[in-house]
């Protein structure tokens, strides 16, 4: 997601005035897409779509048959990828035909980054009313009015260096985007520069929730309401260090003044685990998808139809569905829950063991999912407890307080 890192690809949509020509437009959409759609949309370039000082691409895909006031989903590829790949991969052109929604992908160019990263870490390219932030606000304007859609239900997500761009939109336009979708990204306001950009990707940088909520509210403009938050990472991620998912959850937890604790979980296909802060899997504010033994990239389910797996579309779990559902304008999950929603315990000892306990080395912590490695040192995943080096020949016990949430309690097995 720095000026290095890959990231996904996206699609193209054809105007409504080519859609006649049928034979040509299956033949296309059959290159376009892996998974097979009744759709005779396609991917799309937009010439030209208003201020642009960042410089930007725009593609757009509009479902056949899209109807007035249908949602608007915003899309920003990762490093090293453009908008077709994302488009064809991340399973969010089944989504739109599915849920009958329109997409526009925002496109970097190599003459802006080297490596096609969004400039998440540029002041200038992420402050309201300037540089790349402007230019994808553009986009969602030009949509917007050209296709009728609804200005209400304009949402945006993007993987790694697209979703640190993500979540820098959120902060600076929430005015412009009711919610957001930030996988394998950081937290708003990490890094302040190229160079910063690579400590806030891995480790990581420690601040406490309050901390990061602040860099939040510094952006957001007066009087403007928070968009919803949905924040997924693997915890094998080696690229973009899953302590971020965990800041970034504890920043927009902390920006909507909620407790730290969930109130509700959620077992997902793919060994993913969704807890909901300020509500359940519907109408919550913030939402945490931890997808266990996932590296970098954007879950996918291809067995479902939801989007295509390879590079940096990893075969998991329907992230495009599950967060249409969190969002409120779709309701394909790409697999049925494992699990269904409970509540979170409100009370009762907070630090008592009540799960599996298990003591290993922290080699098979970290490889049987149940810690990260950072620099060479052990961090128990979900309480970031500090377990000593990344070897064979220190054991520790861990307990596991909550799903996918381990603790170090040392003696307890």
């Amino acid at each position: 997601m720095s000026a290095r890192q890959p990231d996904p690809v996206a699609p193209r949509l054809v105007a409504p005035a080519l859609a006649v020509i049928a034979v040509l437009v299956v033949a296309v959409a059959a290159l376009v897409v892996a998974a097979p759609r009744a759709s005779a949309a396609t991917l799309a370039p937009v010439p030209s779509f208003g201020t642009n000082p960042g410089n930007l691409a725009m593609y757009e895909y509009v479902p056949d048959g899209l109807t007035e006031g249908a949602p608007l989903v915003v899309l920003l590829h990762g490093c090293t990828q453009d908008a077709a790949a994302y488009h064809r991969g991340s399973g969010w052109a089944e989504q739109a035909d599915a849920s009958g929604f329109a997409l526009v992908y925002a496109e970097q160019k190599a003459a802006n980054n080297a490596s096609r990263c969004f400039n998440w870490f540029e002041p200038g390219d992420v402050a309201r009313g300037s540089g790349e932030a402007r230019s994808i606000a553009s986009m969602v304007e030009h949509a917007v009015s050209r296709y009728g859609l609804d200005a209400g239900r304009v949402h945006v997500s993007g993987l790694s260096a697209g979703g640190a761009m993500t979540a820098e939109l959120l902060a600076a336009y929430p005015d412009l985007f009711a919610g957001g979708g930030v996988v394998a990204g950081v937290p708003v306001g990490c890094a302040s520069g190229m160079l910063d950009a690579f400590t806030c990707m891995n480790p990581g940088k420690t601040q406490t929730p309050q901390q990061w909520g602040d860099r939040v509210r510094a952006k957001l403009p007066d009087g403007a309401d928070l968009p919803r938050v949905a924040v997924w990472h693997g915890t094998s991620d080696s690229t973009v260090a899953p302590a971020n998912g965990r800041a970034a959850v504890s920043q927009w937890v902390n920006a909507w003044g909620l407790p730290t604790s969930p109130d509700a979980t959620e077992g997902l296909p793919g060994a993913t685990t969704a807890e909901y802060y300020g509500g359940g899997a519907e109408d919550a504010s913030v939402a945490s998808f931890t997808v266990a033994g996932m590296g970098h990239g954007t879950p996918v389910d291809p067995s479902s139809g939801c989007g295509t797996a390879g590079a940096y579309f990893l075969d998991t779990v329907c992230s495009a569905g599950y967060t249409a559902r969190f969002w409120g304008i779709g309701g394909v999950g790409g697999g049925a829950p494992t699990e269904s929603p409970t509540e979170a315990p409100t009370e009762g000892p907070t630090e008592a063991p009540t799960g599996e306990c298990v003591a290993a080395s922290n080699y098979a912590h970290v490889s049987q999912g149940r810690a990260e490695r950072r620099l060479g040192y052990t961090y128990a995943l979900g309480s970031g407890d500090p377990l000593g080096l990344w070897n064979t020949a220190v054991r520790t016990s861990l307990t596991e307080t909550s799903p996918g949430h381990w603790k170090l309690t040392p003696g307890a097995c």
